[in-house]
């Protein structure tokens, strides 16, 4: 039996739309139609693709509760509430589950380094405090740290740690947390080119940057592969690979806005110390969005 309920499939790491410096609500609810609209099966503002490390408390707050109410119900929403200030975090997951988030999704702290102990004892505080799910967000390559499968078994015994986004890039990662923690451990690929792989060994879907620049197409993979229509989902896969590629060229946020931005979708503003991405990178996402079918050429 499920410990909570699943999420699976294509779920956006939503960009946040700004404009003259300022969030561009108006933007942010039309891509949040959009995406439900596309397939996209959940909602995860406010991580880092999300700008969330340039956002003010009140800025995070309010690009969270605005997905909540645009989203009224129709998709979950994850809502990011990681902090490597376990004080912070629990005040972002507390505000989300007020605000109506359905989960929360909380990264492993980064910068401090803490011990496998410290990383179990900060999960274990924002489990405390809330009532909702936990997704953990397990990146070594941003927070330097990576979660133990040891530990995360740990955490799985509390009431609310429901699953991990996992960017490892280490896809063994998804078999062994599946040996351990069983199939309803919720697994979350978090690297677009590796996710069919993922949900090959196991997955149940993808958190997803390029997602945010082709919903449909990478809502489609999932449903393909979650009903083991790997030979479709590969189909998609080719499409998509150029893409994969391009966005990252840059830092992701950046290139995945450059990509809505070609598609008349948002302004292409990015805050500091990001930067738009250079015209010879831009060149490469718009040849991959042709190659995609997402332009004309």
């Amino acid at each position: 039996m499920t410990k909570h309920a699943p999420l699976t499939g294509s779920m956006p790491a939503l960009v946040t739309p700004f404009k003259g410096g300022k969030i561009d609500e108006a933007t942010l609810r039309a891509l949040v139609d959009w995406q439900i609209e596309s397939g996209s099966t959940a909602l995860v503002p406010v991580g880092t693709t999300g700008e969330s490390p340039t956002l003010s408390h009140d800025e995070h707050g309010r690009v969270t509760e605005i997905v909540i109410d645009q989203a009224k119900g129709r998709v979950p929403v994850i809502a990011g509430a990681g902090s490597n200030n376990t004080t912070e975090a629990i005040s972002l997951a507390r505000h989300a589950e007020k605000a109506g988030a359905q989960a929360v999704l909380v990264v492993t702290p980064y910068y401090n380094k803490p011990t496998q102990e410290g990383m179990y004892q900060h999960f274990k505080a924002v489990n405390d405090a809330i009532g909702i799910p936990i997704i953990i967000y397990n990146i070594p390559p941003r927070s330097v740290i990576d979660m133990s499968v040891e530990t995360m078994a740990r955490l799985y015994e509390l009431k609310n740690i429901a699953g991990v986004k996992d960017a490892t890039a280490n896809l063994a990662r998804v078999s062994q947390q599946r040996h351990v923690l069983g199939p309803d451990f919720i697994q979350l690929s978090g690297e677009d080119m590796t996710a069919l792989a993922y949900m090959a060994a196991g997955g149940h879907g993808c958190i997803s940057v390029v997602a945010n620049v082709a919903p449909k197409l990478c809502a489609d993979l999932m449903a393909c592969a979650l009903k083991g229509d790997y030979a479709g989902a590969l189909k998609i896969q080719d499409r998509l690979v150029p893409l994969h590629d391009a966005i990252f060229k840059e830092p992701g946020l950046a290139g995945a806005k450059h990509g809505l931005k070609r598609l008349g979708r948002i302004e292409e503003e990015v805050r500091l110390p990001l930067l738009p991405v250079t015209p010879a990178t831009g060149e490469v996402i718009r040849s991959a969005m042709v190659h995609a079918g997402l332009l004309n050429a």
